[in-house]
């Protein structure tokens, strides 16, 4: 239950987010063919091949494909629609008629979550991973078969576009893959900058989060005492500084791998374009070996996407067993 209200918060946000490409840059002008030809007929061939290079790939902003009551639908607020959809009712599926030996996708989901569980817990402990289980499991979740889904063919590549040189060329792609769009990507990591947040005022209470971040970490006296409280305080404000950007690097991380990997899929396809046999035979050939690696890829920037969120909760709000003890006290 906690998995499908988590993902459809994901989506929510997601549409909120990708109101316009505001963290996307604008696509490439196009190169000055006319002004060209005017001075150079070969400097022409040249500029028009570079500018049918450059329609090939991947948009660097999701496309608008619609609007629901007045508000914006991109083409990868659709893909991450659809696999969150897909995973609650598969999940709800699996789980419908529990069976004590579990088998089918029954038993893949209990493996799934029992290895995350027990993976967690090792990394916060029991009590800190019972209270965060579920994002940390959700997110991994989500994340892989997102990353997953954008590798099916056809996302990314049918949409709407025009007749080049080359072949059709797609301008408008119908579907993208939900981490290939950097909106989505810092929707999750400004959600989990936020629960990080609630975890450490609950796990230290405020004057224990200012004390974590400014206050000294060894008991001291004299005059060494107030010089280290100087020194702490400025660490202090350089830790804020690198909490500012985690969002930042956590998004990028994702967006990038993610973005890159799409690109050089439909790189790789577009490789050899005459003649039409050829380009037949060789756009299915060349990026099967790809597939795999971006499989790889897909699977690890989820991993890292997750143990690295674990890694900032943990260090927030893990405490050493005489300190537990002592704020218990308090």
């Amino acid at each position: 239950m906690k998995t499908g209200i988590i993902l459809l918060l994901l989506g929510v946000v997601c549409l909120g987010l990708s109101d316009g490409p505001a963290f996307a840059a604008e696509a490439n002008a196009p190169v000055p063919v006319e002004r060209a030809a005017q001075t150079d007929p070969g400097s022409a061939q040249a500029a028009a091949a570079t500018a049918e290079e450059k329609e090939h790939g991947l948009p660097e902003n999701a496309v608008e494909i619609g609007h629901v009551f007045g508000l914006p639908i991109t083409n990868s607020m659709l893909v991450t629609w659809v696999v969150a959809l897909g995973l609650i009712v598969g999940t709800r599926l699996a789980m419908r008629k529990m069976k004590e030996i579990p088998d089918g996708a029954q038993n893949f989901w209990e493996w799934l979550v029992e290895g995350l569980y027990e993976f967690l817990e090792s990394i916060l402990g029991a009590e800190l991973g019972r209270r965060t289980f579920w994002f940390f499991a959700t997110i991994f979740i989500f994340i892989l078969f997102t990353n997953w889904v954008g590798l099916i063919p056809g996302v990314g590549t049918i949409g709407w576009g025009h007749e080049g040189p080359n072949g059709f060329v797609v301008e408008q792609p119908l579907l993208r893959g939900g981490n290939a769009d950097l909106n989505m990507t810092f929707a999750m990591a400004a959600i989990f900058m936020v629960l990080w947040l609630i975890w450490a005022l609950w796990s230290n209470g405020p004057w224990g989060f200012l004390m974590h971040l400014f206050g000294p970490k060894a008991e001291m006296a004299g005059l060494i005492k107030y010089f280290m409280i100087v020194i702490f305080f400025v660490v202090g404000i350089l830790e804020l500084v690198s909490i500012a950007f985690r969002p930042v690097s956590l998004s990028f991380r994702l967006f990038g791998n993610i973005f890159a990997g799409e690109n050089l899929l439909e790189s790789l396809a577009n490789t050899v374009t005459h003649p039409a046999w050829a380009k037949a035979v060789f756009s299915v050939l060349l990026p099967v070996p790809f597939y795999f690696l971006e499989l790889l890829v897909g699977l690890v920037q989820a991993f890292v996407f997750m143990l690295l969120t674990t890694v900032f909760t943990v260090l927030i709000c893990a405490h050493e067993e005489g300190e537990g003890h002592a704020a218990e006290q308090h």
